[in-house]
Order: structure tokens, then C-alpha cells, then sequence
């Protein structure tokens, strides 16, 4: 079984990021052949400072070895370091139906949201399915708002097989439920885009001033809220320790907590997660040839299997 997934170097990673695909995909590496890349032309569609795009890839580097990723086991490269996987994306563009790409929720949402598109937002979609299918995936940890992109390759691949033979490997999607979609600070899902993150690794203070600065209604401590399984700090408590999210949602419920334990808690709860990581991150930091290497071997690697699916692309389609 071969496992396939990306993350884009576009913004400091968050808890959206590891919860919805980090940690699934490091617990997916000890169960198949794993390849996990940095998505660096993906973050083109949305960051367009080169210096920046440079050090977001390697901070996303540092993160996901810190949080686990283990080299040994699975193959780590940034997708750049793999050009096929852009004349790849060309010759799926070819037989992708407009309308598919109007009605993908990620472009309609940029929309709703006033977000100017470029052709690469529109086109995201088929550039992911060439990153899925250049390496014959099986299975494609995503979180659940990513599920209609999958399902788009599985289209695009069962497409390509009817009109030229069967060329690739028809992927699947794999969702955690409990933790697919994390809430950002806002209430809305944690994204980059929104501004509502909370970083997997920042300043302490002002990491903590940012959940705490979580807006809670005007109810007294004394009161009960029944509705507590709503409420934004109870949400992230569940998605980080789930055992504590739910003890934490019976004394809201029953009344006598007060907001602000609540989200100092929550700030608890977050902190202590992350500090076998944090110690790890430094040191990575400290030797950054090593990092480099990692990605350079992992280039190597993948891109000797990209260039297998791809001669058998271009072969079945009248290229070669």
C-alpha cells in the first residue's frame, strides 16, 4: 500500500494542520510505503514572496520531522524537487471538465470570501491529482474539506484509463473524523487564509494571549450550559486530548467553570502536547544539513517513481 500526501509551505503550520493531516499521515507511516512533500507550488497560488516561500518550506520541514516523520520510513521531498508532476497536471487538464473545477468547495469558498483567484486556485484541483497519481497512491490521508479534491482524481484517473487504457492507480481518500476539520480561533475551520490559527510552535506568551483572547459569551460561571459541546474551547480541548475535552464539557455543562480556566486549560492542555516536539524542533534547527539531506534524498526517490507513471502517461496517450 502505497500512502501519498502534501502540505503547503504558505503560512506558519497549526493545530488544523496537524490534527487534519500531520499526525495521521506519521501514524500511517509505519503501516505502507509512505511519500509526504512539501506542496510548494501549490503555495504559489497564494504567497507570492520568494524569500518567504523559502523559509516556510523549510519551517515545514523542521515541523513534520519534529512531530514524527521519520525519514527511514517514509520518502520526504518538497514537490518542486519533482517537475514531472507539472506535465503531468498538463496532460490530466486535458480531459478535466471545466465544470468540475467550478463546483470544487475550496474555489467557491476563495469566492464567497472575496478572494481574487488566479488560474492556479481554479486548477488547484488537477495539480493535486498529479501529485496523487505520479506516485500510483493508494491511499490519501486528507482532511474531510480536502475529500472532494480526491474524489476529483479518482474522476480524473478513471477518465484518463477509459479514454487511453489503463494507465493509473485509482486512489482513496482517508478521513479521521473526529479530527478532520479543527476550528479556528473565529469559529470557522483553522486556516491560513482566515487568520484564525493557533501555531503548532510560536512565542509562549503570545500563543497564549491568543487563546485567551477567545470570544465566549457573557454567561456566569455559576450558570450551566447545556450547550457546552458548542463552545469553542471544549471543541479544541476534544481534538488535542479527548479524555480532557470531555471532562472539561461535564463541569461547563453542570456550571461552576469559568471561561477563563477554561481557556487557560485549553492553553494547558496545547502547551503540554506539543513539548517533546519543541525540544525536538531545536535540535533539528541546529543541524540543518541534515534537514536538507533528508529532502534531497527523498527527492531522489520520489522522483525516480515519477518518472516511471509518467513515461507510462506519455506512452499511453500518443506522446511517445
Amino acid at each position: 500500500m502505497r500512502i501519498l500526501s502534501g502540505i503547503q509551505p504558505s503560512g506558519t503550520l497549526h493545530l488544523g494542520n496537524y490534527f487534519g493531516m500531520m499526525r495521521p499521515a506519521i501514524e500511517l507511516q509505519e503501516k505502507g510505503e509512505a511519500f509526504y512533500f512539501i506542496a510548494d507550488y501549490h503555495s504559489m497560488t497564494s504567497l507570492f514572496d520568494a524569500n518567504e516561500r523559502r523559509q516556510n518550506t523549510l519551517d515545514v520541514a523542521l515541523d513534520f520531522l519534529a512531530c514524527g516523520l521519520e525519514p527511514k520510513r517514509a520518502v520526504f521531498f518538497k514537490q518542486s524537487d519533482v517537475p514531472e508532476v507539472t506535465e503531468l497536471a498538463w496532460l490530466l487538464t486535458t480531459l478535466t471538465p471545466m465544470a468540475m473545477l467550478e463546483n470544487c468547495h475550496s474555489y467557491k469558498d476563495k469566492l464567497a470570501k472575496g478572494i481574487s483567484p488566479n488560474h492556479g486556485i481554479f486548477a488547484y484541483p488537477v495539480l493535486m491529482a498529479a501529485d496523487i497519481l505520479i506516485y500510483d497512491s493508494n491511499i490519501v490521508p486528507v482532511g474531510r474539506d480536502q475529500k472532494q479534491h480526491v474524489e476529483v482524481t479518482r474522476d480524473i484517473a478513471i477518465k484518463f484509463n477509459n479514454t487511453y487504457g489503463e494507465t493509473f492507480v485509482v486512489p482513496k481518500e482517508q478521513i479521521q473524523e473526529s479530527t478532520a476539520v479543527v476550528p479556528g480561533i473565529d469559529g470557522d475551520k483553522m486556516s491560513k487564509s482566515y487568520g484564525n490559527t493557533i501555531e503548532i510552535f510560536g512565542d509562549e506568551k503570545a500563543l497564549r494571549k491568543k487563546i485567551m483572547a477567545i470570544k465566549m459569551d457573557s454567561r456566569q460561571p455559576a450558570e450551566p450550559k447545556p450547550d457546552a459541546d458548542q463552545n469553542l474551547a471544549i471543541q479544541l480541548l476534544k481534538v488535542i486530548d479527548a479524555g480532557i475535552g470531555k471532562e472539561y464539557e461535564e463541569k461547563l455543562r453542570a456550571g461552576g467553570l469559568g471561561y477563563g480556566d477554561l481557556k487557560k486549560k485549553l492553553f494547558e492542555v496545547y502547551w503540554d502536547y506539543f513539548a517533546t516536539a519543541r525540544a525536538k524542533r531545536a535540535e533539528l534547527a541546529a543541524n540543518l544539513d541534515f534537514v536538507h539531506g533528508v529532502l534531497k534524498d527523498g527527492a531522489t526517490k520520489a522522483r525516480a517513481l515519477a518518472q516511471t507513471v509518467l513515461h507510462r502517461a506519455r506512452k499511453a496517450s500518443g506522446l511517445e
